[in-house]
């Protein structure tokens, strides 16, 4: 990139900073992510030179990363001083478990999980004939219209997701709530840091928060959910994302 280019990505990162400091009437940000930036922004070091000089400018604390792809992932944690990586994982994304995750904990890098309810299919409550309203991404989205795929259903054809689900619950004890199950199995791996489901409602945010204290999944629950995966999900999602 150009000295000219330099500037401006400096310029642009500050300026979003900036506006966030005041927009909160605080000095520092504990935590700034890019949110999924093209691929190329991964091997432009000028970018994350750019947050380093924050840093040290004490207008924040740390950074991070959100991405797409595993291999995203893999190549932003290259970068001594990035933090944290947001990346999609959840019973229907399973593969950054493979590379990605034993990686992140090698390198200290905080992981935050996201879409850990794909959307809203893990909670159980969704049926074919669910409506969304027209600004509702899963309403829009499904096929990657408006941004990428991944991001709706976590990648899963709504169909295929709903008939895994359905395998999924026949899997749970009747008194299970499906959403607990899906973010205690997240948190089972050790390299996740912290998951953020969203909840419309306090009882839906208590019921999430609960998912962490319920005791480890048992075996035989915890080869289903991977049998579900390889069986039904897989072949539309992990060669992708």
């Amino acid at each position: 990139m150009s000295e000219e280019g330099v500037h401006k990505t400096r310029g642009y990162s500050e300026g979003f900073v900036d506006r966030s400091l005041k927009n909160l009437g605080t000095d520092t940000l504990d935590l700034v992510q890019l949110h999924c930036p093209p691929t190329e922004v991964y091997y432009r070091p000028e970018v994350f030179g750019a947050l380093d000089d924050l840093v040290s400018r004490g207008k924040i604390r740390r950074y991070g990363v959100s991405v797409e792809k595993v291999e995203e992932g893999l190549k932003v944690i290259e970068y001594d001083n990035v933090d944290s990586v947001q990346i999609i994982y959840n019973i229907f994304r399973q593969r950054p478990a493979e590379l990605f995750l034993p990686e992140a904990r090698r390198r200290h890098k905080a992981v935050i999980a996201r879409v850990p309810l794909a959307s809203g299919l893990l909670t159980g409550k969704m049926l074919p004939d669910t409506d969304f309203a027209p600004d509702d991404h899963r309403h829009f989205n499904r096929d990657g219209a408006a941004f990428d795929k991944g991001e709706t259903f976590a990648g899963v054809p709504y169909d295929v997701a709903l008939e895994s689900v359905e395998a999924l619950r026949l899997l749970l004890p009747a008194e299970a709530v499906m959403a607990q199950v899906a973010l205690r199995w997240i948190l089972i791996q050790e390299a996740v840091t912290v998951v953020i489901p969203g909840a419309k409602t306090p009882e839906q945010a208590n019921s999430n928060a609960a998912a962490s204290g319920l005791p480890m999944l048992p075996e035989d629950l915890m080869a289903g959910v991977r049998e579900i995966y390889e069986t039904r999900i897989r072949p539309h999602v992990h060669h992708r994302w």
